[in-house]
C-alpha cells in the first residue's frame, strides 16, 4: 500500500511540473506538426493567440515542426459548451463570422469591468429584471450546439482581446429598445448590429 501512496505521490509531482515551467502556468503543451500554425493552434484549442505568444515568448508567429508550444489554461469545457448553446441559439441561420462575434460579445463582456467575470454569469445576468439574452429568458440556452458553434466559440477564443470591441449585439428589425438604437455600431453581420 506504501508503494502505490509513493508511486501515487510521485505521478502527481511529475504532473505537476508538466503545468509549470519558470513559474509560469499553463494547461497543456502541443508539439508542431508540419502544416502547423500559431492561428490554427490557437483555434483547435481555443486559447487566445495572444497569450500563445507571451507564453512561448515568441517575437514572431514563424514556428517549425517538433517544437514544443506551452498552451495557456483557459475556459472550462463546461464554459465552452454554455457559450457555444447560446452561440447556436442567438446565431441560428446566421453567417458564421457571426456566430464568432456574438461568442466575441460575451468574451468581451467578460474582460469589461462593466458586466460580471465568467462567461456563466455574462450569459445568465439580469439587469432591469430582464435576462441579457434572450435564448437565457425562453429556454433555449439548453439546447445542444452544434458543431459549427462550438468552432466559433474556439475562434473567438483565439481571437480574444482583438476585435473592435463589440458589447452587445441586436436585430435592429425585432429590437424595442431605444437605447441599444444609440449605441456605437462597430460592425454589421447578417441581420446582427454589434455594437459598444
Amino acid at each position: 500500500m506504501k508503494k502505490q501512496l509513493k508511486k501515487a505521490a510521485a505521478a502527481l509531482l511529475v504532473g505537476a511540473s508538466l503545468f509549470a515551467f519558470q513559474g509560469e502556468a499553463f494547461a497543456s503543451i502541443h508539439n508542431v506538426n508540419k502544416g502547423d500554425t500559431l492561428w490554427k493552434i490557437s483555434t483547435q484549442y481555443g486559447v487566445p493567440i495572444s497569450e500563445v505568444l507571451m507564453l512561448n515568448n515568441l517575437n514572431s508567429h514563424l514556428i517549425y515542426p517538433g517544437q514544443s508550444i506551452k498552451l495557456p489554461a483557459t475556459i472550462t469545457q463546461a464554459e465552452k459548451n454554455l457559450l457555444a448553446q447560446l452561440v447556436h441559439a442567438e446565431a441560428k441561420g446566421e453567417p458564421y463570422a457571426g456566430k464568432v462575434a456574438v461568442a466575441t460579445v460575451v468574451l468581451n463582456r467578460v474582460d469589461s469591468p462593466d458586466f460580471p467575470d465568467s462567461i456563466k454569469e455574462v450569459i445568465y445576468q439580469i439587469s432591469n429584471g430582464y435576462y441579457a439574452f434572450t435564448p437565457v429568458a425562453n429556454g433555449e440556452i439548453n439546447r445542444p450546439a452544434n458543431s459549427e458553434a462550438m468552432k466559433a466559440v474556439n475562434e473567438a477564443l483565439a481571437f480574444r482581446g482583438k476585435g473592435k470591441g463589440s458589447l452587445f449585439f441586436y436585430n435592429p428589425q425585432t429590437s424595442t429598445s431605444k437605447w441599444i438604437l444609440s449605441r456605437e455600431v462597430t460592425t454589421v453581420i447578417g441581420k446582427h448590429r454589434f455594437a459598444k
